[in-house]
């Protein structure tokens, strides 16, 4: 069973921008939209919106912490290659549980076919409900109802921009969902760094990894 964490903020909140420490660091990246990283440097992975791929990736990855950036265009790209070709009523329901079907089965891929020392990172945009709450942003109120994202993980940290730096806030902050197992992190905010993100999670869940450990020291 491997560990899948949920990642939302705001575009510009320093989602993907947190990667930057694990170049050279024991990561793979699959980037749903095929656009340059916020900083210098490379992750080695793949660049994907077709879901056969990203389960292939996912199986072939080496590196034991895999992100899924952009992870909400999964969502979004194949809804606006196939909506057109919908009609109404039953069509257009059917292709919203298609949309709810798969992203619920690459979680419980991720949860139940990968291996117990692989982390894997899912970065989405996030939205705010007609009550204000904040969330991962998908699209509509029928996908919405048909399966809570937040509810797959037990870790969902939320980016923001505090004052001058990036944050990921690791508990409920007022509407937002955030949530962690108690004593993982020592704060409500912790720093904007993926690479420290991973190494408290495998502490605390004792299944560290020797590689990040090593060259972090060095």
């Amino acid at each position: 069973m491997a560990i899948p964490v949920l990642i939302i903020g705001k575009s510009g909140s320093g989602k993907s921008a947190s990667m930057k420490h694990c170049i050279n660091k024991d990561f793979n990246l699959i980037r749903v939209l095929n656009k340059p990283l916020p900083f210098k440097g490379k992750i080695n992975g793949w660049i994907t919106d077709d879901y056969q791929v990203v389960y292939k990736a996912l199986k072939s990855a080496p590196a034991k912490s895999i992100v899924i950036d952009d992870a909400g265009y999964l969502i979004t790209n194949y809804f606006m290659k196939n909506h057109s070709t919908k009609g109404k009523g039953n069509d257009v329901f059917g292709l919203y549980n298609t949309l709810g079907d798969n992203f619920w089965n690459l979680i419980q891929f991720i949860i139940n076919d990968m291996p117990p020392d692989r982390i894997i990172y899912i970065i989405m945009h996030e939205d705010a409900d007609d009550y204000g709450n904040v969330k991962a942003k998908t699209i509509g109120k029928l996908l919405d109802e048909k399966i809570c994202l937040e509810g797959m993980f037990t870790i969902v940290l939320r980016s923001v921009n505090n004052l001058t730096e990036h944050k990921f806030i690791t508990q409920s902050d007022g509407g937002a969902i955030s949530k962690s197992p108690e004593d993982m992190f020592e704060d409500i905010e912790i720093p904007n760094d993926l690479l420290y993100v991973d190494n408290k999670i495998r502490e605390y869940y004792e299944i560290e990894n020797s590689k990040n450990k090593e060259e972090k020291e060095q």
